[in-house]
């Protein structure tokens, strides 16, 4: 059996050999296709190979389709692509476009619509190299459990994040806030859950380990998810198959402009609904929202130039009436701006929806080095948290990095059980009452209901050289956004 070590080894050569022609953002393009078609094809291997033994030789009853989880047709196998010297990449793109069509119920699509027959990029040098060092580990179920290959599919996925930091929002989350969202919603066996920006499914997939870490049957879990990005739509489907997961259904689409999942004539609705959506979206469809046809508009038309709320509200419209639970990451400016995000803001508390307001430290995003929040509603609170909302500062609750700050396990289980406990701790969380919140005109905003206790004391030379760096860093992405201010304005 190979180990989590070896794969990962083995995944981060693959990234090493497409260095240089292939710029580090389009990777997982190249890299995540071959990964899923070496995997398929190592399995069918071994389905044949059962089949032919169990029938006492018979290459018939071992060729049959239902003796195969996915379908390669004859000339489309790893071995057969592995055979080409010339044209490799017309070889890839043809097995890959005729698996696509012999399984159309699972794999439509799935290896998306990479530029394999560009010779400037991918010369055939190239691939032929990228291929025979694929080729020397057999990737079927009997020498790599599900769990592992799952694992060392999501290391690429952090190994791609952190090549690429800016571009890498739009793909990734970091995994301690994914958890620490999965403990605050707490999956149970039989649920549905769905994302409406999966990205590459993590959050699904930490919803199945929570049910797994719990003891419960993870398969009688129904997952849902779409994702407008085809690229990083194709690599949840391949992340959710090569972690053994069958049960799901993630679609490509722009959600706020046409959600996939409906039951009868409505929207459907799910137990768990958990994102973390694009920031600030400016083009997000506002439209169409004037007069939704989903009815999603539960409290005001967002603003025109930003999505957030508009994210909020279909989220909660998605949420199941009675057990639904929601938890999305939004950027800070989502619980003060004013005008139409504040009038937002008082219908959903004045229908007692928001259950917590959890403030995030800075830098822990790729891409997004200011802080963000996790806003918790509930379809129905339990009788003690009525009338009530939790608001927790967990802005000193990371490990500072170099480039990027980190929330650790130790931190993840501290905010998870304020979280958990609701009730006051000095300096970081505060049960505020719907009055208190309707007094400061739903401005949601921490520091108005935990306050800092002071304490006069000249900082150490240390800390006074950490205030010194933070207050350069603002100074500087206040300068960003002041220069990009007059290009807008200029434009």
């Amino acid at each position: 059996m190979l180990t989590l070590s070896q794969l990962e080894q083995y995944l981060s050569k693959a990234a090493w050999i497409l260095k240089g022609p292939v710029d580090a953002a389009d990777f997982k393009v190249y890299i995540f296709p071959l990964l899923f078609f070496k995997r398929i094809s190592d399995v069918y291997d071994e389905e044949y190979n059962e089949a032919l033994k169990e029938s006492e030789g018979d290459h018939d009853y071992a060729s049959a389709t239902e003796m195969h989880r996915f379908i390669i047709p004859k000339g489309c196998h790893w071995n057969d692509v592995r055979m080409a010297t010339t044209n490799v990449g017309s070889a890839i793109k043809g097995a890959f476009s005729q698996i696509e069509q012999a399984n159309p119920q699972y794999l439509a699509n799935i290896f998306g619509d990479a530029a394999w027959t560009n010779k400037e990029k991918l010369s055939d040098e190239l691939l032929c190299r990228l291929i025979e060092h694929y080729s020397q580990y057999n990737l079927s179920n009997s020498n790599v459990e599900p769990d592992v290959l799952g694992r060392a599919y999501e290391y690429l996925i952090k190994m791609f994040a952190d090549q690429t930091n800016k571009k890498a929002g739009e793909f990734y989350t970091p995994r301690s806030v994914v958890r620490l969202m999965g403990l605050i919603v707490n999956p149970q066996a039989g649920e549905t859950i769905y994302d409406p920006a999966c990205g590459t499914a993590g959050m699904l997939l930490e919803c199945i380990e929570q049910v797994k870490q719990k003891g419960g049957d993870y398969r009688t879990l129904k997952l849902y998810g779409q994702e407008k990005n085809l690229t990083t739509s194709t690599i949840a489907r391949m992340n959710m198959f090569l972690h053994g997961i069958e049960d799901f259904y993630i679609e490509r689409g722009d959600t706020l402009r046409e959600p996939k999942f409906f039951k009868y004539d409505k929207m459907q609705q799910f137990d768990i609904v958990i994102a973390n959506p694009p920031f600030s979206l400016k083009n997000w469809g506002a439209e169409i929202w004037a007069d939704d046809l989903y009815g999603r508009n539960i409290a005001g038309m967002p603003p025109n130039g930003n999505g957030d709320m508009a994210w909020v509200q279909h989220m909660i419209k998605s949420m199941d009436e009675k057990s639904g639970r929601v938890a999305v990451v939004l950027p800070h400016g989502a619980l003060f701006r004013k005008h139409a995000e504040a009038k937002i803001r008082s219908i959903l508390l004045e229908n007692d929806l928001l259950e917590a307001v959890i403030g995030l430290g800075d830098n822990i995003f790729y891409g997004a080095t200011l802080s963000a929040c996790i806003l918790v509603f509930r379809a129905r609170k339990d009788m003690s948290r009525k009338g009530k909302v939790l608001f927790i500062d967990a802005a000193d609750q990371v490990r500072k990095g170099r480039a990027q700050n980190t929330l650790e396990e130790e931190h993840i289980n501290t905010v998870f059980g304020w979280y958990s406990d609701f009730r006051d701790v000095k300096n970081h969380v505060k049960v505020a009452s719907i009055e208190d919140v309707r007094s400061n005109d739903y401005n949601l905003n921490i520091p108005l209901y935990v306050e800092k206790e002071v304490v006069d004391s000249l900082p150490t030379l240390e800390e006074a050289k950490e205030q010194l760096r933070i207050a350069a860093k603002e100074a500087r992405e206040a300068e960003e956004r002041f220069i990009q201010l007059l290009k807008e304005f200029a434009q």
